[in-house]
């Protein structure tokens, strides 16, 4: 953690430099330190992510039209596709393959506007973050660093602009993390316009990539561009009035960048269950805030080999009775389905009904305290068929069908879980924060 913590330094510290490569094993020590002057702030063009990988799937960034206004007052889901498809890199585990294959899966599921009509909305028209939108979380030098570093990547294919993870960038990743973070802007849009004449408005799912929520506010990090759910939150307030915000980071890995990005913030609560001792190695059970935001984050990093069994009493014990006291005006929820017992990069022992349960309980929540404005945000996920499986089950839990779940789970056994030390993880937690 040591190196880590230099090496970024070393990038974003003081200045707006990037660490500039070619992939790993390709002459890695041969990389440069590119210096990269400031652009000019708040510029005007925008470019729109040009293609996408099925004709069926709009990329693009106009206004919403009245027939998907009118549909988004009966809907259940409301969903919005942008896989960043030239953000890609062979063999790495976060590739282009991720957000098709959910797509796929969903069709294949019938749980799609196809198959359901008004029940489930795909937003085919969502606009493009401009660069007021992501400076409400990162930093001027690292927006315009990164668009500048586009001109490396042009013309050496594939940089790598963060130390760990890697974090890789093409020449389209900027833009196409431009299109990521205005896809779940849009979604909060259409849930909150939805909420004002509906006490069901449908909840939204950005299926976007590159994922957000290890991108530190000085730079990108962990496989993460922008902080989407970040951005989002900051939108929340900024654009729809949306005071207090609550955050649910279910994905296997600590969010460390929207932590520090609200870590003094009393407004925005940010709770956190993640593997302990995983990357990035943050999120530490006793980090609850700093200053006025002391108490607002909620960390609770539970030991490898927790399930189902866990997550379940965590959601009561823990995730209820904390968003019950914030009492917040809509909840965003950074979705990583890398907890999956199937997924390679880390050891819960999540099934794709913990998904459904997850998905189910979050609806009911947003519905009891915050008018049913919630919005999910796709993270991690690494494994095609869990993570696709795990999505639509999402979905299904969304429309309020019956779990499919233990006829797509595909694996032998389960060990038991760590009851007793989730149990003093648990323990420990209410105590901190008083719950």
């Amino acid at each position: 953690m040591e190196h880590q913590a230099m090496l970024h330094r070393s990038i974003f510290g003081g200045g707006v430099q990037f660490l500039l490569g070619p992939p790993v094993g390709m002459n890695e020590h041969h990389h440069s330190l590119i210096s990269i002057m400031r652009s000019r702030f708040f510029s005007k063009h925008l470019i729109s992510q040009k293609k996408c990988f099925k004709s069926s799937i709009s990329c693009s960034s106009e206004k919403l039209n009245g027939p998907h206004e009118r549909k988004e007052n009966t809907a259940k889901v409301i969903y919005s596709v942008a896989p960043a498809m030239g953000h890609n890199k062979e063999a790495h585990p976060e590739c282009s393959s991720r957000v098709p294959a959910i797509v796929n899966a969903l069709e294949k599921l019938e749980l799609t506007p196809k198959f359901r009509g008004s029940e489930i909305v795909q937003l085919q028209n969502f606009r493009t973050a401009t660069a007021e939108d992501i400076a409400s979380v990162h930093t001027k030098s690292y927006i315009f660093g990164l668009e500048k570093a586009m001109e490396q990547a042009s013309e050496q294919g594939i940089i790598h602009i963060d130390g760990s993870g890697p974090t890789y960038a093409t020449s389209t990743t900027f833009n196409e993390s431009l299109i990521a973070a205005g896809a779940g802007l849009s979604l909060v849009d259409s849930v909150v316009e939805a909420s004002k004449t509906s006490e069901n408005p449908p909840v939204g799912f950005a299926l976007i990539r590159p994922p957000g929520h290890h991108a530190v506010p000085k730079g990108p990090m962990g496989f993460c561009v922008f902080g989407n759910v970040a951005i989002a939150a900051r939108y929340a307030q900024r654009v729809h009035g949306l005071k207090r915000v609550f955050i649910i980071d279910f994905d296997v890995h600590h969010g460390n960048g929207t932590n520090d990005a609200f870590y003094d913030d009393p407004d925005i609560f940010f709770l956190s269950t993640h593997q302990d001792g995983s990357y990035p190695g943050t999120g530490k059970i006793d980090n609850i805030g700093h200053g006025n935001g002391e108490g607002a984050t909620l960390n609770l990093p539970l030991a490898g080999g927790s399930g189902d069994i866990a997550m379940r009493t965590v959601f009561h014990q823990v995730i209820v009775p904390s968003a019950q006291r914030f009492n917040p005006d809509i909840i965003l929820v950074s979705a990583g389905y890398d907890a999956h017992v199937l997924d390679p990069l880390a050891n819960f022992q999540f099934t794709t009904g913990t998904y459904y349960m997850l998905a189910s309980s979050i609806k009911q929540l947003a519905k009891e305290l915050c008018g049913g404005r919630c919005v999910f945000f796709l993270e991690g996920g690494y494994n095609l068929k869990s993570l696709s499986n795990s999505v639509a089950e999402s979905f299904r839990a969304f429309i309020g069908e019956k779990s499919m779940a233990t006829q797509l789970d595909e694996f032998g056994f389960l060990y038991d879980e760590p009851s007793f030390k989730v149990k003093q993880a648990i323990d420990r937690i209410k105590h901190l924060h008083s719950l």
